[in-house]
């Protein structure tokens, strides 16, 4: 029961946030269905986004790895301090 209340609970959101059928005559193809608004007005918008999208990974992928990985190894490291303060 959990699992079909889970699974109800991912898949609402999504249908949810699909086009209405006037956004969807205004959109260019490759967004048509699943996004409102009159959509990007040229090739700029699309570049813009995608700069944005890679700014976005680049900082999630550093998050993840210093926050998995933080590489201090020096005796005289702030947290070294801090952690061996009695």
């Amino acid at each position: 029961m959990k699992k079909i209340l889970l699974g109800a609970f991912a898949v609402l959101p999504a249908l949810i946030v699909f086009a209405c059928p006037v956004c969807e005559k205004q959109q260019p193809e490759i967004l048509r269905g699943i996004a409102h608004g009159a959509g990007p007005e040229d090739n700029w918008d699309y570049m813009i986004v995608w700069a944005m999208v890679v700014i976005v990974l680049f900082t999630l992928f550093f998050s993840v790895k210093w926050l998995i990985r933080p590489g201090e190894r020096s005796q005289h490291h702030i947290k070294r301090f801090i952690l061996n303060n009695e």
